[in-house]
């Protein structure tokens, strides 16, 4: 009995996700997608430090870049409220098991869209293209920290004792791998090539710092700029 009533709540609440699944599809149906979905996400950084804070920065408009993940969804909804209201017993429990299985494949589905903002792979690959040059990274070591592993390389970090690398970024024997403004600045107007990775706050800073035709475009995803000091082949001059 407890079993067979958890299963119709089931159904209602499946019922219900697929509803708001195929409404979310018909509101955003033509709604265009230029860039990549950091483009549509709201910015909410107070929430950040909370498990699935990142909810917040949903947007209606960013739901058009998940339009295949939130078909998948649907159909996944509609199997579990529909098989679990016409199943019972075994079978049931066989198309809640289905029903799973393709919402894992929805999200990961979405998950692939998000790449570009919650990774920096799209920068990382790009650098890998470019001629040889000395990696910086802008601020916040974690929110790039993807740059390290994807490209395997050292970098500086520019303002970076920041949170955990702070109780050992000015010790002494510290690795001399973090710089101010006024040595970036140095640095950059240098002969050599350097690279900076830099969220578009940071580059608007970078910008004030060292003028805008010093700085070209590399690659730019998920809100996220790589930027060189000396014009290559294909960058263009920065233009925010």
């Amino acid at each position: 009995k407890w079993i067979k009533g958890g299963t119709r709540v089931l159904s209602g609440i499946t019922a219900v996700a697929a509803l708001a699944a195929i409404a979310l599809l018909i509101l955003v149906r033509n709604v265009p997608t230029p860039g990549d979905i950091a483009t549509a996400l709201a910015d909410h950084p107070g929430a950040y430090t909370l498990s699935l804070g990142h909810i917040e920065d949903l947007t209606l408009g960013s739901f058009a870049y998940l339009r295949l993940p939130l078909a998948v969804a649907a159909l996944a909804f509609l199997v579990g409220a529909l098989g679990t209201l016409r199943t019972k017993g075994r079978s049931a429990f066989l198309v809640i098991a289905a029903m799973m299985v393709l919402f894992c494949h929805a999200a990961r589905l979405a998950l692939v869209a998000f790449d570009p903002f919650m990774s920096s792979r799209p920068l990382a690959t790009a650098l890998l293209r470019s001629p040889e040059g000395e990696l910086i990274v802008d601020h916040h070591y974690y929110t790039f920290s993807s740059m390290f592993f994807y490209t395997d390389r050292p970098a500086l970090l520019l303002n970076g004792r920041y949170f955990n690398f702070e109780y050992g970024a000015n010790a002494p024997g510290s690795p001399q791998v973090f710089i101010d403004d006024p040595q970036f600045k140095n640095l950059w107007l240098e002969s050599k090539r350097y690279y900076v990775v830099a969220e578009q706050s940071g580059v608007e800073r970078i910008e004030r710092l060292v003028g805008p035709s010093e700085l070209n475009v590399v690659a730019k995803a998920g809100g996220k700029f790589l930027l060189t000091n000396h014009p290559l082949a294909n960058t263009k001059p920065l233009q925010l």
